[in-house]
């Protein structure tokens, strides 16, 4: 983490650019940005970037700047290993990402590990349960702040934002072209509202609905669990390459979880690992195509079934075995108003969770991570978008998606009216560019020459078979 003294004034340098050491066909850089927005002239976190040069400089349009979501996920990453759009992108565009506040290089929030692992079971099942869980936060939070500094209290997707914008100015554009996926699509949303003058185009792919209470939240995450486990138990029913065609996979899956919820449960080949129920429920999460039949094969082992070459490791969270931990929660923890009252709210939450997902009861990762936002200050509150610019917004997003649910980006595409565009991929997965040609050419053709598809349009599904 690199944070500087209270002398280095906003703008005062650039970003200075050179090969990356990893690979040094990227360029990698950094630009200084104020830790507290409203605070220029105070202290200073440096955000890491990394870029790809357009392929054509005779044809470029300008930058590109990419946001991979998480929270917790590296742009730099991603621009390192391959930039992973189209060639016709990579002609037109610089396409450049980077570590936002908190995540990786950008000042990571760093925690005690022999904090961490503390950590209460993520399931509550009473008040004391409850007031364990706000003890343990205190005890947390004042950790994580003490060794990441004032960061610690500026992560949310507004700061994010206006990180954006002074990196769109910095790289010399005069408004901002974007990609983001997953959570990045909330950094996105914040700059519309703050920047609405100085958007290009912007593709927002696979939506987190920022104007969703805590409850809302929940309980179309876990639709959304269900939905997935409901496509992967129709898809082997129908499909014989699916080891457990012709069985109850209801339940069996079913079967799993009393099992774990016994302590009885163990991970195939590892009889010293134990699965719990919450963590199990992870393992559903991922039953997404194309994994659909790996997961299957998963599903049997665990079953008493044939251990497959390719078993992954135990699906869900484990203690921290370093002498520091990562903690990129805190991040959502400052976007989401996750806050409860007592457990009785907490139930009321986990009971509607239950109801609209009998297989899957709840989404294990906001389920898991409610509990360790309570106390967290929210810097960035849960609203609905007020975009008062005149480009139009590109809103991608799949039928069947694990993490956020079609509701999410068909209700943001509402709250942005006329001037967003809801592209539908009808198949499965999270995140739609790269999914199909279909897909792709309708984000490149936006990116590109600003001509967003028509209202409605839709992509089909490739079928599984079609991708394994």
């Amino acid at each position: 983490m690199t944070v500087n003294g209270e002398d280095d004034a906003v703008g005062k340098r650039g970003i200075v650019w050179a090969p990356c050491e990893e690979e040094p066909t990227v360029e990698c850089g950094t630009l200084t940005v104020p830790i507290d927005w409203s605070k220029p002239n105070g202290l200073t976190v440096d955000l890491a970037l990394a870029r790809r040069r357009a392929t054509d400089p005779s044809a470029r349009i300008g930058s590109l700047l990419i946001n991979p979501g998480g929270p917790g996920n590296s742009g730099v990453l991603d621009m390192l290993h391959s930039s992973g759009f189209s060639k016709d992108v990579q002609r037109r565009f610089d396409i450049v990402g980077y570590d936002p506040r908190g995540v990786l290089v950008s000042g990571f929030v760093n925690c005690s590990a022999s904090v961490y692992n503390e950590m209460p079971s993520p399931v509550m099942t009473s008040q004391a349960d409850y007031d364990k869980w706000v003890a343990f936060n205190k005890k947390l939070h004042a950790d994580c702040r003490k060794r990441t500094g004032s960061l610690y209290d500026h992560l949310d997707s507004a700061n994010v934002a206006r990180d954006m914008d002074a990196i769109r100015a910095a790289l010399g554009d005069d408004k901002l072209t974007s990609y983001g996926v997953s959570y990045g699509t909330l950094a996105q949303q914040m700059y519309a509202e703050l920047f609405p003058n100085r958007v290009r185009a912007m593709v927002l792919d696979g939506n987190m609905d920022h104007s969703l209470n805590v409850k809302a939240f929940q309980v179309t995450e876990a639709a959304a669990a269900q939905d997935t486990f409901d496509e992967f138990v129709a898809w082997c029913e129908r499909d014989t390459d699916c080891v457990l065609h012709g069985r109850d996979v209801r339940a069996l899956w079913k079967g799993l979880l009393q099992k774990a919820d016994r302590g009885e449960l163990y991970w195939p080949g590892d009889p010293d690992r134990p699965v719990s129920a919450h963590n199990l429920l992870w393992l559903g999460v991922a039953l997404n195509e194309p994994n659909w039949r790996q997961e299957a094969k998963v599903l049997l082992a665990l079953d008493g079934g044939p251990v497959p070459d390719d078993m992954p490791d135990p699906p869900g969270n484990g203690p921290v075995e370093n002498e520091f931990a990562e903690f990129p929660t805190a991040i959502l923890c400052e976007d989401f108003n996750l806050s409860l009252r007592n457990f009785n709210e907490y139930a009321d939450v986990m009971r509607s969770s239950n109801a609209v997902a009998p297989d899957m009861r709840y989404n294990p990762k906001p389920m898991g991570d409610m509990p360790i936002c309570q106390g967290k200050r929210v810097n960035n509150p849960q609203h609905r978008l007020r975009y008062t610019g005149s480009a139009p917004l590109l809103v991608g997003t799949s039928m069947h998606d694990p993490d956020t649910p079609y509701e999410w980006s068909a209700n943001v595409a509402r709250q942005l009216g006329a001037k967003a565009t809801l592209l539908t991929y009808e198949g499965w997965g999270h995140g739609i560019y790269r999914m199909t040609q279909c897909t792709t050419a309708a984000m490149d053709n936006y990116l590109i020459s600003l001509t967003v598809p028509a209202q409605g349009a839709r992509c089909p599904a490739k079928s599984a078979r079609a991708r394994s």
